[in-house]
């Protein structure tokens, strides 16, 4: 309401008025004095609820108690149990994730109400909440109702969460800490067509289409241990963490094996042997933090692109990268020593550190562009790729790609790794996977070979054949199909055999290999125009960066089909 009054009325006249009128006529005034533009005063409804003697009726109260009575969780000497284990409350654990509040709301939380045993939310908490200014589903296991176990009303829960997921495109945190489903209620929930089976389907179809993160608080056996291996990204917490497809009783029952829970399935095992481990917590609050870094590189779903950081510069001056790598190919080097003088600050965000560890993968920021590294590591067995490693490598690419992250490939490797032992584990269908990996991703991808590029290695790093927007070499770069070593031995082995003296072979030996060693040079590899260009190590970071803001917008068609047949 706009209100002019006389002239020669002062301020003070101005500001008593539009507080009465705002007040009598319980709407935002504005007052005038004479001709003028500009209000001399304003002021604003209280829009308050006013206060009647209406308040909460004994119905009211009675649904509040009851509330309280649900939130409280399980039996009491079951709360009691959980300092004991390093744990939190399912509900005080909630309030760590998402503040004082708590979720935004909860849904099903009167499920098993009227059960005749004591089933607060049927052990199942589900809801929307806000997570570092991120909307997201979530659920969480409450281990004080039986053990966090799964029965009808819990399953409906977790199904119904996961598909509103789909229709709302945002991600989905499953807090979990559950010993698996009620055997002695298995009736209703467990061979359904919408029952705990339905879990999974629901697991791949959100693939790809938002994040799944999954944290593990306990014991999570049989179908429960499915849910943090179909997740994107799964952390365990350490001396609590577990996951089997049988628990050790069940073990022993069938096998004759007598082995404990870590042992069978704890963080140890799936982050350094199994690989369905991406990260390992020290406590709770860790694993929340460990979360929180996680989604800055993410898109809320596969529509959108990662968020955008402020960028800042390395943490070590880029002019060192040609000091770190050395020249001689066989020398070992830590490859993070070349990423920390790219990447934005403290920005190298590293996944499944101890599983296939001669490959690094992890998202970074690169001057704020979410980018996700794949990094052969001389360090780790000379940097040669063993099945882990190329498996490791294949999962990661796939999920950049399937969540809108550019690849930067590090290449600095010997090739794949030979021998009878990773025949055995499969050195061919892991190789696979991440050549097929690397040949599927429709994002901005850029290559750099950093030294060595032997073999079928520079197929899976990305090289020049993989539609890469970009292959770049540092001046220290080789690339061929074996190092000059195996190539002296495959080609000139009988003829060095002939040479009896030992001076005069060393000669020869020394000439091959300064010949060889010229014919793979990349520089004579950027003179055939194998490679797009060999640039200053030192200016690196300034390339990768104009070439990912270049490239931003490109567009990659895959063949028109239902989908490969590799993965």
């Amino acid at each position: 309401m706009k209100i002019r009054i006389e002239q020669d009325a002062n301020v003070e006249e101005a500001e008593a008025i539009a507080r009465a009128m705002a007040t009598h006529a319980e709407t935002d005034v504005a007052v005038y004095i004479g001709d003028a533009e500009e209000p001399a005063a304003t002021g604003e409804a209280d829009r308050s609820p006013i206060e009647d003697d209406l308040g909460p009726t004994e119905r009211e109260e009675e649904l509040l108690a009851q509330i309280e009575e649900i939130e409280a969780g399980g039996p009491e000497k079951y709360k009691e149990q959980l300092p004991e284990e390093g744990k939190l409350f399912v509900r005080d654990r909630l309030e760590l994730w998402f503040g004082e509040d708590g979720p935004t709301f909860e849904d099903g939380k009167f499920a098993e109400f009227d059960a005749d045993d004591q089933l607060p939310a049927d052990g199942l908490l589900t809801g929307a909440a806000e997570f570092d200014g991120r909307d997201v589903h979530f659920m969480a296991n409450d281990y004080t109702v039986k053990r966090g176990s799964m029965a009808a009303k819990g399953v409906e829960k977790f199904l119904r969460m996961q598909q509103r997921a789909l229709k709302t495109g945002k991600p989905v945190l499953y807090l979990m800490d559950s010993s698996g489903g009620r055997i002695d209620q298995q009736t209703g929930f467990f061979a359904n067509r919408e029952g705990i089976g339905k879990y999974y389907y629901n697991h791949s179809r959100l693939s790809g289409r938002v994040p799944q993160i999954c944290v593990l608080y306990g014991p999570c056996i049989a179908g429960a241990a499915y849910t943090p291996v179909f997740a994107d990204f799964t952390v365990m917490v350490e001396g609590m963490s577990s996951m089997a497809i049988a628990s050790p009783r069940m073990v022993e029952m069938v096998t004759g094996e007598d082995i404990s829970l870590q042992e069978l399935g704890g963080p140890a095992v799936h982050a350094g042997e199994s690989g369905s481990a991406d990260l390992v917590a020290r406590d709770e609050e860790h694993a929340r933090q460990l979360v929180a870094e996680l989604v800055r590189y993410l898109p809320d779903n596969s529509d959108e692109r990662p968020p955008r950081a402020t960028p800042t510069p390395p943490k070590y001056e880029p002019n060192g990268v040609d000091s770190v790598v050395p020249q001689d190919p066989n020398k070992g080097y830590d490859m993070r020593d070349v990423i920390e003088r790219v990447v934005d600050r403290d920005s190298f965000f590293e996944l499944q550190p101890d599983y296939g560890p001669e490959i690094l993968t992890g998202f970074a920021h690169l001057d704020g562009r979410s980018v996700g590294v794949v990094a052969n590591q001389p360090a780790e067995r000379a940097g040669a790729i063993f099945p882990d490693a190329a498996e490791k490598a294949a999962q990661f690419a796939w999920k950049c790609d399937a969540y809108n992250v550019p690849l930067l490939y590090l290449c600095d490797t010997p090739g794949f790794m030979a021998g009878s032992q990773v025949e055995k584990e499969g050195i061919l269908e892991q190789g696979k996977k991440m050549i097929y990996a690397t040949s599927e991703a429709t994002v901005p991808k850029q290559c750099v070979i950093v030294r060595k590029a032997y073999g079928a290695g520079i197929y899976a790093m990305s090289g020049p054949a993989y539609d890469p927007e970009s292959t770049v070499a540092l001046p220290s770069g080789e690339i061929g199909i074996m190092g000059p070593e195996a190539a002296i031995n495959a080609v000139y082995a009988r003829k060095l055999a002939e040479v009896d003296d030992p001076e005069e072979r060393a000669e020869m030996e020394e000439q091959l290999r300064e010949e060889y060693r010229e014919d793979i040079d990349v520089r004579r590899m950027a003179s055939e125009v194998v490679i797009d260009e060999v640039i200053p190590p030192s200016s690196l970071r300034e390339q990768l960066v104009a070439r990912f803001d270049f490239y931003e917008d490109v567009e990659k068609d895959r063949p028109e089909k239902k989908h490969g047949t590799v993965l």
